[in-house]
């Protein structure tokens, strides 16, 4: 039988901030090649440190851990990698802030997704081939927003530009997407249009997706599979379905409120913490008591550069 890739693998992976708050800790998680994985969690619970160690931004604690893509090691016991430019092309990384380079075009912030391809005197000038403009047109157009491939990025709204995100990352040809909350800013609207966009990388384009959300509800809509973070431990990893306002109670307390957006109407009934007393409790796969508080790493400032996967400094 042949046995499906995984195209992510972190195994012990710990991270502690200077001022000696446990960020994550031990995690251990497998995604296959194909899924499309939410991750959830209330304010501060590591989401987005995860994320930024996934894609090779930030290193680990100094001690036996690994994660790997796509079978390849992005960082080992606490450093990474020399070939981490090299791995970071299957990925594509949508941040919450956008990212776009304001000044530039957005056919031209797309078509930073194909540099890595071009010789060094295109990426130097600019100057891209007429194949990787066409490339570029087609993956704006996928995306819905091919008529505004001329403007400034600045011009743009936010769900706007998180759309040229997922186009860039079309232009890439990255086989991993990670997204960190990119639609935490967003109107309904706009985040219906993103979390689409999302599932259509995944189903059609055959894209591993690892999104990070705060709505449990999205979660459940778009993504088979659920993991829940809490003080920087995996206190859930399961279908998303089995998500019930009870099971989260149990998990996150009175954090849970935050995870629930009651504004949603769900297919079968809207989700009111306060509706359920410990039905389906008994769902949760394990119930890990943390010990440790955990805050996400500050929004970082943003460097603007062509570079692939551009990525706010550390």
């Amino acid at each position: 039988m042949k046995s499906i890739q995984e195209a992510i693998r972190i195994e012990r992976l710990s991270k502690t901030f200077n001022n000696g708050r446990k960020a994550l800790d031990e995690i251990d998680l497998r995604v296959e090649a194909g899924e499309m994985v939410a991750l959830i969690g209330a304010s501060g619970s590591g989401k987005s440190t995860l994320l930024r160690h996934i894609a090779g931004f930030t290193a680990s604690d100094a001690q036996p851990s690994q994660i790997s893509i796509l079978g390849r090691p992005i960082q080992q016991n606490g450093r990474i990698v020399r070939e981490v430019r090299s791995i970071r092309r299957d990925i594509g990384f949508v941040f919450q802030q956008f990212n776009l380079v304001n000044r530039l075009s957005v056919e031209t912030n797309v078509l930073v997704g194909a540099l890595a391809r071009l010789s060094w005197w295109r990426r130097l000038t600019g100057l891209f081939p007429r194949a990787e403009r066409a490339l570029s047109m087609a993956a704006l157009n996928e995306v819905g927003i091919g008529e505004h491939a001329s403007e400034r990025a600045a011009n743009l709204s936010g769900g706007q530009q998180q759309r040229a995100a997922l186009a860039r990352a079309l232009v890439q040809r990255a086989r991993i997407v990670l997204a960190d909350e990119p639609i935490a800013s967003l109107d309904p609207e706009s985040s219906r249009r993103v979390m689409d966009m999302l599932r259509t990388l995944n189903v059609e384009h055959q894209l591993t997706v690892l999104v990070s959300l705060h709505q449990v509800d999205i979660a459940m809509q778009y993504c088979p599979r659920t993991v829940a973070l809490r003080r920087g431990k995996v206190v859930y990893d399961g279908p998303s379905a089995a998500l019930s306002p009870a099971l989260l109670k149990k998990l996150y307390g009175d954090d849970a409120r935050e995870l629930l957006d009651e504004t949603h109407d769900k297919t079968h009934d809207k989700l009111h913490i306060e509706s359920h007393d410990g039905a389906d409790a008994n769902h949760a796969p394990h119930d890990t008591a943390p010990t440790a508080a955990a805050l996400d790493s500050p929004p970082p400032s943003t460097r603007y550069a062509f570079a692939l996967n551009p990525a706010p400094s550390n």
